[in-house]
Formats: structure tokens, C-alpha cells, sequence
């Protein structure tokens, strides 16, 4: 099915530069972003060799939070097709997904909740393919590390300790961190909660690749 290249491919080491952690409760998560899944399947497979489709995407529950936004659950199905360079054999998977939609629009929850439903069970049905698709990140006997995480500090109660209320982040499983004279958002799928980032003050540095906040506009 695959050739010596691709199987090579597949057999790599997954780099750390690619692993990503964000902190869920007390357990630090470690994980693909869904755009580095999405060219690490065109590297190895081929722009039109590989194709996925939805099968099922459903919503799960709506509720509001203490804040009273709207919080929604999808679930998604989503079936992955890969063939040979000659398009005359293929091979599929098949994973499900769930995503969280927080916000105080109701169509804003919804597309919130179905993209990252959908990011999820496609990193899931990619993960059947082996290390370049995040499968060893399930070994919970294997220490995986990021370079985030030698980067950037774990949030500490120094962070906490400032008054400002980073609840309707947390609520979207993002975390809040101080790197140097800055705040940070980290988490998945970032960019389809910048809403919502925005809101709390966050702006967007394109050099340094990540949501900021000065420390002297927190404290203020």
C-alpha cells in the first residue's frame, strides 16, 4: 500500500517541535495542532492521495455556564481515505470526536463546537497511522516533551494572584500564561476561540506567533 518513502515517513520519531501541551484541571495534555495533522498527511501521503468526510456530526448537549454563556457539545464522525500514488488501492479510518462551544451568541457556540468536534476526529482517525499522527502521545508510559514547555512557564499563582477573571478562557480548556512581561493564551484549536480571547484583552503578535497582554495593562 504505501512506498519505501512513506513508510519511512511513518516510522520517524515524532519531533517535539511539534508537540504541543496545555494544562486540563491538574493533568498536563499533550497533543498535534489539527493544521499540523492536516500538512503532515499531505507531506507524506500527497495533496490529492488522501481525502476525509464527515459521516456524522451531531449536537450533543447545550447548557449555560456560571457566566451565562451558551456552552455546546458536538460530536462529530469522520472517516479518513488514503490510496497508493497510482490512485488504485486505499485504505480508511475512522474516529469520533467531540468539541465544546462556549459564547454568548448561539451561533458563535455552534461553530465553536462543530469545527473543533471535527479537528478531533480527524487527529483521532490519523493517529491509526502511527507516530507522525500523535499515536505515541497516547503511551502514558512515555514522557513527552514540548518546546513550549521549555519556553514558556506553567501557569503559577503569579498569574493567578492578578484579579482579572480568565474564567470564560478556561471554560474553552484554554490556559493563561506569564512569559516575561507578558500574558498568553495557549490551548487547541486557538483560533476559532479568538473571540473570545479579544474580549479579554488579548491582541494577536504576529512575531512571536501567540495571543499577548502586557503585564502593566493587567495590573492596571
Amino acid at each position: 500500500m504505501f512506498d519505501q518513502p512513506q513508510t519511512q515517513a511513518l516510522s520517524q520519531e515524532l519531533e517535539s517541535t511539534r508537540i504541543k501541551s496545555r494544562s486540563k484541571g491538574d493533568v498536563e495534555l499533550s497533543y498535534l495542532e489539527g493544521f499540523d495533522v492536516i500538512d503532515t498527511a499531505n507531506r507524506i501521503f500527497g495533496y490529492g492521495n488522501w481525502s476525509y468526510n464527515i459521516s456524522v456530526l451531531e449536537q450533543v448537549s447545550q447548557e449555560s455556564n456560571q457566566n451565562q454563556n451558551i456552552v455546546i457539545c458536538y460530536k462529530a464522525i469522520v472517516v479518513v481515505k488514503i490510496s497508493d500514488a497510482k490512485l488504485e488501492h486505499n485504505i480508511s479510518r475512522e474516529d469520533v470526536g467531540f468539541g465544546t462551544g462556549i459564547a454568548k451568541a448561539l451561533a458563535d457556540a455552534h461553530e465553536s463546537a462543530a469545527k473543533e468536534a471535527v479537528t478531533d476526529a480527524l487527529k483521532r482517525a490519523m493517529r491509526s497511522f502511527g507516530n507522525q499522527f500523535g499515536n505515541s502521545l497516547y503511551d502514558k508510559s512515555k514522557q513527552h516533551h514540548s518546546t513550549q514547555q521549555t519556553q514558556q512557564p506553567k501557569p503559577s499563582n503569579q498569574v493567578n494572584a492578578i484579579p482579572q477573571d480568565y474564567s470564560k478562557l478556561s471554560n474553552l480548556g484554554l490556559s493563561v500564561m506569564q512569559q516575561g512581561q507578558n500574558l498568553i493564551v495557549m490551548g487547541d484549536d486557538i483560533f476559532a476561540k479568538k473571540d473570545t480571547i479579544k474580549a479579554c484583552g488579548f491582541k494577536w503578535d504576529g512575531r512571536s506567533k501567540h495571543w499577548c497582554k502586557p503585564l502593566e495593562q493587567q495590573a492596571a
